[in-house]
């Protein structure tokens, strides 16, 4: 990427939100809530690109399906990922959520090619359908949860997959969502917890601030708070990554030191060079499946 003169940055105005929209990033950046050293990451190219794509013949057999949930009141997307050549007769299975503003497609546009780096052949990839929800359930009773435990689940069960014990993995407000997820599970039903760049806000007012849509009220914030029944990870295997230039890096650092006081499972999963962008992820996505494999094995 061409180098940027600060007068260049500085002269950027309103185009610097515009270009890090661009790349996939938090909606805080077209609001104007992320600091300046951000912008600046991104267009300097301090973020970093994406990874190459791996090619097409070893990527994952790709499902896609909707259905009417019960639990969400509309219908929802589905997306299955199966590795090509996995040995497995019966396979394990991960849940993958995805970040605000994104789907359950996106998502597995990442996930797929992670699957293939990975080498990922003893467990298949679910990536559910959860609107802009923040993964919790809402006041007008939309419930992400609960169409996951009662509704994805068994979908998964009755097409051949190991459902008792499952991994758990998000990008953003899916990362937030992994871990309020693996809370919920708890260790018995949850073999592993992987979150990316988890969007975990410290108050309700910086939420709101940020992404109006993301809790209902402050009760909501607080009912929903991961710090709060962080004890719930002590025998859950997790693993944290989190870009430097990252504007959710000190709440998932101060997260993974919590949980590490916690006792148990020290998180696995570090700061690394980056920014909250689809290159991030994608590059950091492999590392978090070979975390969930090891673990489900």
């Amino acid at each position: 990427m061409p180098s940027v003169s600060r007068r260049a940055v500085l002269l950027g105005g309103a185009g610097v939100a515009v270009a890090c929209v661009a790349g996939g990033g938090y909606e805080l950046i077209q609001n104007g809530t992320l600091p300046g050293k951000y912008a600046l990451a991104r267009l300097t190219g301090a973020c970093g690109s994406p990874p190459p794509r791996p090619p097409d013949r070893l990527l994952p057999v790709r499902t896609q399906k909707r259905f009417n949930s019960t639990f969400r009141r509309r219908e929802v997307e589905m997306v299955t990922l199966v590795p090509r050549d996995h040995l497995a007769r019966r396979l394990n299975l991960v849940i993958a959520l995805h970040g605000s503003g994104s789907s359950p497609a996106q998502l597995a546009d990442q996930v797929g090619p992670a699957m293939a780096v990975a080498h990922v052949t003893s467990f298949a990839i679910l990536c559910v359908d959860g609107g802009d929800t923040y993964w919790h359930k809402r006041a007008d009773g939309d419930d992400p949860v609960a169409m996951i435990v009662h509704e994805v689940l068994p979908r998964a069960a009755a097409a051949g997959m190991r459902i008792h014990r499952i991994g758990i993995t998000g990008e953003s407000m899916g990362g937030y969502g992994a871990l309020l997820l693996a809370e919920r599970l708890g260790a018995a039903r949850t073999a592993a917890a992987a979150a990316l760049s988890p969007a975990i806000f410290a108050s309700y007012a910086d939420a709101h601030a940020a992404n109006r849509t993301a809790f209902d009220s402050g009760a909501d914030f607080a009912a929903n708070d991961i710090f709060t029944d962080i004890g719930a990870l002590r025998r859950v295997p997790v693993w944290i990554a989190c870009g430097s230039d990252d504007p959710f890096q000190a709440q998932a650092s101060l997260f993974a030191a919590r949980l590490t006081a916690q006792g148990g499972h020290k998180p696995a999963g570090e700061i690394l060079v980056g920014c909250h962008d689809d290159a991030f992820w994608e590059r950091n996505f492999p590392a978090a499946l070979r975390f969930i494999a090891g673990q489900l094995s």
